[in-house]
This record gives structure tokens, C-alpha cells and sequence, in this order.
């Protein structure tokens, strides 16, 4: 029997007491304003916002050890920031985190663990801005386990939270260098340098360019066509893929851009540079659609030859002169075509895309190479995590 079972058989064999989180935590209601970054006075002291450190200022508010926990609904969802963390000395927190003083019944960082293992979307308000309410924050149920409880769960968590650290430190450090490694040979493959045997033509002379319409997000279904969302391009998807993330309705599709197998959907409009042009092959045997913010190029090359050219510095280099705007950024299809490929044989670019795919795969293919390594192991510390904060009701 391990130390926290046997620590629960003395201490609640009958199982857990759920409180609501008000009844353990105080919300400490004092006026707070964000300070704008052109107000902030350089320092020392650490200013949080919903995401955690924002910057360091001079002043401070709160002085001791607290638990934030974010208020921004989409950070709820999408959990691409902590949605609570412990604090302690001097900080000043604005007004877009929760901060929480805890009794003498709960730890700190138990209720940290136990928050951030838990699906908080059920306590969203709806609204333009969907947030954390601190009135829905008091009402989460929480378990409250005896003290020494509590506490060797926090001790176990903190050791396999650090190992956890340095060893995601060292995967992600070498995951980065094989990313460079694949850029590297992704570009010398592709720049052909003193090939005179190798012809450069222009997009617009290999293919023809459309530009699609229409398509939202509210317009997705559960089931149905395959759809490619601009945005999906540079945020989930990869240089190809045989399958979409998305769905419309038969009607929607019908009205929508085609795509068929072999050809490339291209991001058209960003809020950066790097992103505009970013392109993914489809390479399923369905047609598919896109809308608005994208085209399709159609082709007779090697699909993945082809967004894998998109990928290199000498496509960046070409495409950065035709994009315009500033805070919303776009180009024109009539401006992509006149971006230039060199375009050997079809046998060479298969030769080329062979020695591409594994490095690609390797650096970005989340079933195989470091960054299934790296999703195995934080998969292993969410499952162990989310055991030792599961506990029997007392009341079931």
C-alpha cells in the first residue's frame, strides 16, 4: 500500500467532503486596475494578468501567498495559459485574474492541481467576452481531503512536476534542433543552387490560383463535407493532410471553393507576415471546400513538393513584397502567382520529398518522432495527476 493510500485509509476511509471553493477560499475583492504598459515603472516586483507575469513594475498591492485563476473564458477552453498558479511576496495582480486567500482547510497548491485538471468551461459566463465570474468561481466544487492529505498529494505532484520540467526541457531543446536540422536540408534541397538544368517558373504558369468566399466558423457541423477554415492552416494544420477538422452541411459545401486531392488551400489573410501564404496539401480522396481568406492552387506537381517550397526563406523572401496592411495583413492571388518554383521532374521532386517527409515527421508528426515523445509524457502526467485528485464522495 503506497504512503497516500494509506494516509487515506486513516484519515477518510469513508471518502471526501466536496466544498464549494468560496467556502474555503477568501476572494479578495480589493479594487485593482490593470496599469497600461505605457504607465508601468520598470522594477522588481512580478504584475500578473490572467495569463500569469505580464511584466515587472515597482509598486506593489498584495504582499503573501495567494492562487490566481484566470477570468478569460477562451484561456478556459483552450488552456494555452495556466488556469490557476500560486503567487507569493510582493505582486500586483490587475483585474483580469481572480485572487484567492486560502483558510486553514486547504492548500494553496491542492486547489491549484486540483483546478487545473478540471474542465471549467460549464462555469463560462456567456457574452461578448465570456469570463470566469467571481460569483461562478465560488460556487466550483472542490474535495477536501484532511490536511496531511492534501499534503503529500502536493509533494508527490511537485517532485513529478519538476522531473516532468527538465525532462520536457530536454525533448523540446532537442525537438528544436532538429527542427533547424529539417530547415536547414528543406532549404538546400529546394534552392537547387548552380542547377542550370533546373527551370523556375512562376505559381501562376504551373497551376491556376482561385480565391474562395463565405465560410465561418458558426457554419461548421458535426458531420458532413470536409472543410479547410483559413485559420486552421497556420494554427492546427501541418504541410498536408488527408483529413479536415471541420465540417459543413451538403447545401453550405455546394456553394463553397472546391478543393480535390493534390491541391494546396493557402492562407490569404493573417495579423503577420510569416503566416500569410502559409499552405497545407490536401491529399484525401474526397473533394473538399474553403471560403474566404483562402484559394486553391490547382496544379499537376507533387502536392507536397509544393507546400514544401512554401516553407523555405526563398518562398518567404518572394512573398513578403506583395503582402499589404498592417494591423490586418493579405495578398492577392494575382500576386501569389507571380511567386517563383523551380520545377524539376516529378521523379526528382518525389526523390526530394521522401528525404523531407521523415525529417518532417520526426519534428512535427504528434504519433511518431519527439513530439509524440513529448504528448506521451504529458499525457503520463495528466493521467497520474488527475488519479491523485480523484477521490471517493463521502456523501456517495
Amino acid at each position: 500500500m503506497s504512503k497516500i493510500e494509506e494516509l487515506i485509509q486513516q484519515y477518510c476511509p469513508e471518502g471526501v467532503e466536496y466544498v464549494r471553493l468560496g467556502e474555503i477560499g477568501a476572494n479578495l475583492d480589493k479594487k485593482r486596475k490593470p496599469i497600461t504598459a505605457n504607465k508601468r515603472e520598470a522594477g522588481s516586483i512580478p504584475y500578473y494578468g490572467a495569463s500569469g507575469i505580464v511584466d515587472y513594475v515597482k509598486d506593489y498591492i498584495f504582499d503573501g501567498e495567494y492562487l490566481l485563476v484566470s477570468e478569460d473564458g477562451a484561456n478556459l477552453i483552450s488552456r494555452t495559459y495556466p488556469i490557476a498558479f500560486s503567487i507569493q511576496g510582493k505582486t500586483w495582480v490587475n483585474n483580469h485574474a481572480h485572487i484567492i486567500e486560502f483558510k486553514e482547510r486547504a492548500t494553496r497548491k491542492f486547489v491549484e492541481y486540483y483546478l487545473n485538471k478540471m474542465d471549467l468551461s460549464l462555469w463560462i459566463s456567456a457574452g461578448a467576452q465570456p469570463k470566469l465570474t467571481q460569483d461562478n468561481l465560488n460556487r466550483i466544487p472542490i474535495p477536501l481531503p484532511p490536511l496531511p492529505v492534501q499534503e503529500e498529494i502536493v509533494r508527490i505532484l511537485d517532485t513529478f512536476t519538476e522531473l516532468q520540467a527538465e525532462l520536457q526541457a530536454e525533448l523540446q531543446a532537442e525537438l528544436q534542433a532538429r527542427q533547424l536540422q529539417y530547415q536547414y536540408y528543406r532549404d538546400q534541397l529546394l534552392a537547387f543552387d548552380g542547377r542550370t538544368d533546373i527551370k523556375w517558373k512562376k505559381l501562376g504558369d504551373i497551376g491556376t490560383i482561385t480565391r474562395g468566399n463565405g465560410l465561418q466558423k458558426k457554419d461548421f457541423t458535426e458531420s458532413g463535407v470536409g472543410c479547410i477554415h483559413y485559420g486552421q492552416i497556420y494554427t492546427k494544420y501541418g504541410a498536408y493532410t488527408d483529413k479536415t477538422l471541420t465540417y459543413v452541411d451538403e447545401a453550405l459545401a455546394s456553394k463553397l471553393l472546391q478543393v480535390e486531392k493534390g491541391n494546396l488551400v493557402i492562407a490569404c489573410t493573417s495579423e503577420n507576415v510569416e503566416d500569410i501564404c502559409k499552405c497545407v496539401a490536401w491529399l484525401g480522396e474526397d473533394n473538399i471546400c474553403t471560403g474566404g481568406h483562402a484559394c486553391v492552387l490547382r496544379h499537376k506537381q507533387n502536392p507536397k513538393y509544393v507546400s514544401y517550397f512554401f516553407q523555405t526563406e526563398q518562398f518567404f523572401k518572394q512573398k513578403k513584397k506583395y503582402v499589404y496592411g498592417t494591423k490586418v495583413m493579405d495578398i492577392k492571388p494575382d500576386n501569389i502567382a507571380k511567386i517563383e518554383i523551380p520545377i524539376p521532374s516529378l521523379e526528382e521532386q518525389d526523390r526530394i520529398v521522401s528525404i523531407l517527409d521523415k525529417l518532417y515527421i520526426l519534428t512535427t508528426d504528434l504519433s511518431q518522432g519527439l513530439p509524440a515523445e513529448i504528448e506521451a509524457r504529458r499525457q503520463q502526467y495528466e493521467y497520474y495527476r488527475d488519479k491523485l485528485l480523484t477521490f471517493k464522495r463521502k456523501d456517495a
